[in-house]
């Protein structure tokens, strides 16, 4: 929400000085104008304008970035669930260890090797997920190497499949 405000505020911004060089009878009307104030008015309109527009250069991909990284939900479709710190990890594992196999509707996930967890939620317990993570299998449609994931990484990767999967 911020960003869209910081967004919005810029091209007000920019809006604005193209309005006073429209009013000022063009380019070279606002020239005349800023040129005809004192030095110090136009240093200090020059730093206002540096710094705003560095405070929007710096600010709008920053919120952009912290407000889209590791949100703590998952969108599928229209649909929001809300996720817990371990699950928040879990989906961070799973997009860079599982995402390349496996399909995912919460994680954007449209792997083809691997079984679709959407497909099969119903059969999923964070049991069965980490001991599959942790030994994998061997069966009919392909073999799930062992080890990928290791540690708590493991936990948090089944918690976040079994909570999002099928949703």
């Amino acid at each position: 929400m911020l960003a869209t405000i910081v967004f919005l505020a810029f091209w007000v911004a920019v809006g604005l000085v193209l309005f006073f060089i429209a009013l000022r009878g063009g380019p070279r009307g606002a020239r005349a104008t800023l040129q005809s104030q004192s030095r110090g008015s136009r240093r200090n309109a020059a730093v206002f304008f540096v710094v705003f527009y560095a405070a929007i250069g710096v600010a709008v991909p920053i919120l952009i970035l912290v407000g889209n990284h590791d949100r703590a939900s998952a969108r599928i479709g229209g649909t929001s669930i809300a996720l817990t710190s371990q699950e928040q990890h879990g989906r961070q594992v799973f997009d860079r260890n599982c995402a390349v196999c496996h399909t995912l509707a919460a994680a954007n996930a449209n792997g083809k090797v691997g079984p679709n967890f959407d497909a099969i939620a119903t059969s999923l317990t964070r049991g069965l997920v980490a001991t599959t993570v942790q030994n994998g299998l061997d069966g009919p449609g392909g073999t799930m190497p062992a080890g990928i994931v290791q540690g708590d990484d493991v936990a948090a990767v089944a918690a976040f499949i079994v909570a999002t999967a099928g949703k």
